[in-house]
């Protein structure tokens, strides 16, 4: 469902999430937990996400129980009913997911990174929400939003298996086909977040911490720029993607200042989102912070080797390959494309990361990799 955080209008923020608990509570026609027991019943699993840019739905069963499973998932989305009393007990689940997150150090730190890095559009926010807006919340809002929101033209249905493509589209057709009546609801403003052009930096301190926390953060392309981004994703592991990585090679293995360093490209709609994080201890933190903004540099002024090429290449396609496996990991790979972009995309990156080349990765770190223009967030202990 393109129905993510991103929807909600500003005093909604954690609707969406909210509201992936709530489909499950049952339609008119399906009583609270007999979803589950219809799925269980037959040797099934199901489950759900929630991020900023989508809400994920899953069933994962065996085909020939496909007819009897798929029009009790599509039942709940398109007629969750959102019963007042559940409503209530299923409020009490999310705020004590809030509470555990609030108790994670790293999730404390990262989302104070989000908010540093994104000042202006909805990313920034927690897709949990908070508790204080959540006890404002009422059933009437959230139904409006789910009419509003699972709507046709925002839905993607993924079939993989051993299914006829006749039957199954007849199948999609029959389950898919009475929508709600699109109520008036508040509309969601996502503001184009602007460039960072500063080290925007803060220091948090809490207790019983025994490792610090350095996380640091750019602003990517979106999908629109989709061969700039899949050059990022290189980028992010040739730094701290494998134990051979540059980074992780030199602060972890050879001058030991880190426990542990990585970094990770996140791909979304509107903007991704380049981090390197590191566990360190607390008086290696700046010196750790220095060398990595002099290794972005190095990228921007020294062409990476061919071996060095091909090695992270081959790696980022293997891990694309791995994760292509079964039928869930592609129904969630196809979905999760044509959500954002179009489901033919996914099929194409192992060929767009082969033809990435290594002035074209240089142009990459110097537009989006600054050493002087990037947000961090630093954990030390009280």
């Amino acid at each position: 469902m393109r129905a993510g955080a991103i929807a909600e209008p500003d005093p909604w923020v954690g609707m969406a999430h909210f509201l992936e608990h709530m489909v499950f509570k049952g339609t008119d026609r399906l009583q609270p937990g007999q979803f589950d027991q219809v799925i269980e019943d037959r040797g099934g699993m199901t489950n759900a996400a929630t991020s900023h840019d989508y809400a994920h739905y899953f069933i994962n069963t065996t085909a020939p129980h496909l007819a009897e499973t798929l029009p009790c998932l599509a039942d709940l989305l398109l007629n969750a009913a959102i019963p007042e009393d559940e409503f209530v007990r299923e409020r009490d689940v999310v705020l004590e997911e809030i509470r555990q997150a609030n108790d994670d150090p790293d999730w404390l730190a990262f989302q104070a990174l989000m908010e540093s890095v994104y000042q202006s559009h909805p990313y920034g926010r927690s897709v949990l929400g908070d508790e204080a807006g959540l006890m404002q919340r009422s059933p009437q809002e959230m139904r409006c939003f789910h009419r509003a929101h699972y709507q046709p033209e925002n839905m993607t249905v993924v079939v993989i298996g051993n299914v006829s493509q006749e039957q199954t589209l007849d199948l999609v057709d029959q389950a898919f086909s009475q929508f709600q009546v699109r109520p008036a609801c508040p509309a969601a403003i996502a503001h184009a977040e602007p460039p960072i052009t500063e080290i925007r930096r803060q220091e948090l301190h809490l207790p019983r911490l025994e490792q610090a926390r350095l996380m640091m953060a750019w602003i990517g392309p979106g999908v629109d720029q989709l061969r700039n981004a899949y050059g990022l994703d290189l980028l992010s592991v040739l730094l701290a993607g494998s134990r051979s990585s540059r980074l992780v090679r030199e602060l972890r293995e050879e001058r030991q200042l880190v426990q542990a360093i990585g970094s990770d490209f996140s791909l979304q709609r509107d903007s991704s989102l380049f981090t390197i994080s590191a566990w360190l201890a607390p008086e290696n933190v700046d010196r750790v912070e220095a060398l990595i903004g002099d290794r972005l540099s190095e990228l921007t002024t020294t062409p990476i080797s061919d071996a060095e090429l091909t090695r992270y290449k081959r790696l980022l396609c293997n891990d694309y390959a791995f994760s292509t496996e079964t039928a869930i990991q592609l129904a969630g790979l196809y979905g999760y494309y044509n959500t954002i972009a179009q489901a033919e995309i996914a099929v194409n990156y192992p060929n767009q990361i082969q033809t990435l080349q290594a002035e074209e990765l240089q142009h990459l770190a110097s537009q989006y990799l600054s050493p002087y223009h990037y947000a961090a967030t630093i954990l030390k202990p009280l």
